[in-house]
C-alpha cells in the first residue's frame, strides 16, 4: 500500500497532550504550547492536556508515565530541554521510556532547522518514539523550532501514525 492509500485511511481525529519544559516559564507565558494547542484544535484534534513542568528529570520522567497512563493519548508533544545546557534533560528523562524509537523524527528535524538556522541545528537534539501506544516528540522550546516541527513532520503523519499504534 503507497503511502497515499495509508494516510487516506488514517485516523481523522488523534487524542494529544502537550508538555512543557521550562524552569522560567508559566502556563500564561508558554508561547509554544499554547501555539501547539491552537493546531491541535484548529486540525481537529482533541487536546487531553497541556501542563508546563519544571526541567527536572524525575519531574520529566513522572509526568510522562503519568499522562500516559492516566490520559492514553495517541501523542505527547514536548516542548524544551532539548538543547546542550546541564539544565536540558528531556532527552535523558523520555528516552529510557521509549519501546521503539522513531529514528528519522531526529535527523529530519535536524535537516530542516539546518535549512533555516544553518550550523546551529546540530545544538538540537529533538527524538520521538513510542511509549506504549502514545507516539512522544521532543522538540526545542522555541516557537519557531515547534512551528517547524508540527507543521512539516508532526501533524502530517499524526492520523497515519495514530493508525498504526492503534493497530498494533
Amino acid at each position: 500500500m503507497s503511502s497515499k492509500e495509508h494516510k487516506e485511511h488514517a485516523a481523522k481525529q488523534v487524542r494529544l497532550g502537550i508538555i512543557t519544559l521550562s524552569s522560567t516559564r508559566t502556563m500564561s507565558e508558554d508561547e509554544s504550547g499554547k501555539w501547539i494547542a491552537e493546531k491541535t484544535e484548529s486540525e481537529g484534534h482533541e487536546l487531553l492536556f497541556h501542563q508546563v513542568i519544571k526541567d527536572d528529570a524525575e519531574i520529566i520522567r513522572k509526568s510522562v508515565e503519568d499522562n500516559v497512563r492516566d490520559h492514553d493519548p495517541d501523542a505527547l508533544l514536548m516542548t524544551g530541554g532539548t538543547g546542550i545546557s546541564a539544565k536540558d534533560v528531556t532527552i535523558e528523562a523520555v528516552r529510557p521510556l521509549f519501546d521503539k524509537e522513531l529514528t528519522a523524527f531526529g535527523s529530519l528535524f535536524a535537516r530542516l532547522s539546518f535549512d533555516e538556522i544553518g550550523s546551529a541545528a546540530i545544538l538540537s537534539r529533538a527524538t520521538a518514539g513510542l511509549i506504549g501506544k502514545t507516539a512522544v516528540f521532543c522538540m526545542p522550546g522555541s516557537l519557531k523550532a515547534c512551528k517547524l516541527a508540527c507543521n512539516t513532520l508532526i501533524f502530517p503523519e499524526l492520523g497515519h501514525l495514530a493508525k498504526h499504534i492503534r493497530r498494533g
